[in-house]
């Protein structure tokens, strides 16, 4: 033996004080784990899982739903204005309403929706005229009018409709499924959040993996950009051949694993190697994807023009594709945050993603893939159905917009086994406050995991001694809601 591999040899004994108490510490903890679940292992056969936390999995039970896409109206879109239609608001139009509900900023008097609200399919579902083409669709919707949160403001509302949890660091609901199911596609992330221009409030924290794998988080892309390499950066390698760039890989992917046996399997070094085998993986799929110029004119057209139309066209791309879990914000910011103008402001920003919508819904079912893909739409709460007072730093005094609220507003659903043409719960005569069939952002959650298989009580990880889940300890799936 040569002194080299004499040294070699004894460095590869040598343990730092760190790494023996790691080592020793896994060890206690697998004795442990092995006594929980050992027997369910060898019972079922399963005594060895998949290193790739990508790997597509089973739920529970056989789910309607395989897929989500969630329109989510960043800012908080008025339920009176939208689907919760008040006519009692034109009867106390500019005066006091007759409700003791204690409010974190004052506000004025009745506010009556200048939007019309019609009946529509053979439902009858009530829909207001800033949605003509989603209306197009009422057969289809669950109109949830009675959810409600938390808090008013944006910040912690975000965190509680993205994360369950408004305050302290929690896995997104895109990461829990992805936890729970992995992805059908091996070239593409497996959950993917489009929010044009930057972030949302929050930022990254509304797509984040918290304590679950870090190849769980949501992969962010800023659909303002059009060219398929500036959407996606490096998606092309145009230096070396893929035989070339393969045997690189290879080579890194065994150092790296080298690295982290040493190091008892860490989850940050893990989560990275994953990344870079998905970067590979991505380019021969992603630009495929994410190119709409690849659909027909016929298409394009039935989606329309701008951002969020072809937000909305990638996301059809990535759901036929197998992409697990996909998150479209409808400008960055708070757009549909009216404090002022909402008779302007609302149209407008229905007017932007109204089409795009509707030719979603379209274009899913005509491919027969409505029945296992749950749409979603809404914000983080809803709006006051009375005027919004001045006040410093929140509005321009126009007295012609709607302050937060998070005692009631309205969310819809389509597809993935829900029932269609129908409504859920109500709010009071104002639509102020939740009062039938309240619904919390919890059992939201709970009825989502649902829908996509889980028992959301059972979809648990264990995170600083304790079973962590999306909905906490809360939560009750609506089953009234359910086909």
């Amino acid at each position: 033996m040569s002194q080299f591999d004499h040294d070699a040899r004894i460095e590869d004994l040598f343990l730092t004080r760190r790494e023996m108490l790691s080592r020793m510490g896994n060890g206690f903890a697998t004795l442990g784990l092995l006594s929980v679940l050992g027997p369910q292992a060898l019972a079922s056969g399963q005594g060895k899982t998949s290193s790739n936390p990508l790997a597509p999995k089973a739920p529970h039970f056989r789910g309607k739903a395989k897929r989500v896409i969630f329109l989510f109206m960043n800012g908080g879109p008025s339920q009176v204005d939208t689907f919760d239609p008040k006519p009692a608001l034109d009867k106390y139009a500019g005066q006091v309403i007759p409700l003791n509900l204690p409010t974190e900023r004052k506000t004025g008097a009745a506010l009556p929706s200048p939007f019309k609200f019609q009946k529509h399919g053979q439902s009858g579902l009530e829909i207001s005229e800033l949605f003509p083409n989603v209306a197009k669709h009422a057969d289809d919707l669950c109109v949830m009018r009675s959810l409600h949160a938390d808090v008013p403001n944006h910040e912690p509302s975000l965190l509680l409709m993205n994360c369950g949890e408004s305050r302290q660091i929690r896995p997104s609901m895109g990461s829990w499924v992805l936890y729970g199911l992995g992805t059908e596609n091996q070239n593409l992330p497996g959950y993917i959040a489009m929010c044009p221009g930057g972030y949302p409030i929050q930022e990254t924290q509304n797509w984040q993996s918290g304590f679950l794998p870090g190849v769980l988080a949501g992969t962010y892309i800023d659909p303002n950009k059009t060219d398929v390499e500036k959407l996606i950066e490096n998606v092309r390698n145009s230096y070396t051949l893929d035989s070339e760039q393969r045997a690189q890989l290879d080579l890194l992917q065994r150092l790296n694993k080298e690295h982290q046996a040493k190091r008892a399997q860490d989850p940050l070094l893990e989560a990275r190697i994953q990344s870079y085998e998905l970067a590979y993986r991505m380019q021969s799929e992603a630009s495929d994807a994410f190119d709409v110029m690849r659909e027909s004119e016929a298409t394009r057209a039935a989606y329309g023009a701008g951002n969020f139309a072809r937000q909305c066209l990638i996301a059809r791309r990535l759901a036929e594709r197998g992409v697990r879990f996909i998150q479209l914000y409808h400008g960055a910011g708070q757009p549909w945050d009216s404090h002022d103008d909402i008779h302007i402001q609302h149209r407008n920003l229905a007017k932007e993603c109204d089409q795009a919508i509707g030719a979603l819904l379209t274009d899913l079912k005509q491919r027969g893939m409505l029945d296992e893909t749950l749409v979603i739409w809404g914000g983080e709460f809803g709006r006051t159905p009375t005027v919004e007072l001045p006040t410093p730093g929140a509005n321009a005094g126009k007295m012609n917009g709607r302050d937060h609220n998070h005692y009631g507003f309205s969310m819809w659903m389509a597809g993935g086994g829900v029932k269609g043409g129908m409504a859920y719960g109500a709010t009071d005569e104002f639509g102020f406050r939740a009062e039938e069939n309240r619904m919390h952002v919890h059992d939201l959650h709970a009825t989502i995991l649902h829908l996509l298989g889980f028992d959301h009580t059972k979809l648990t990880f264990r995170h600083a001694g304790r079973d962590f889940r999306l909905t906490d300890v809360h939560g009750n799936v609506v089953r009234e809601i359910l086909r």
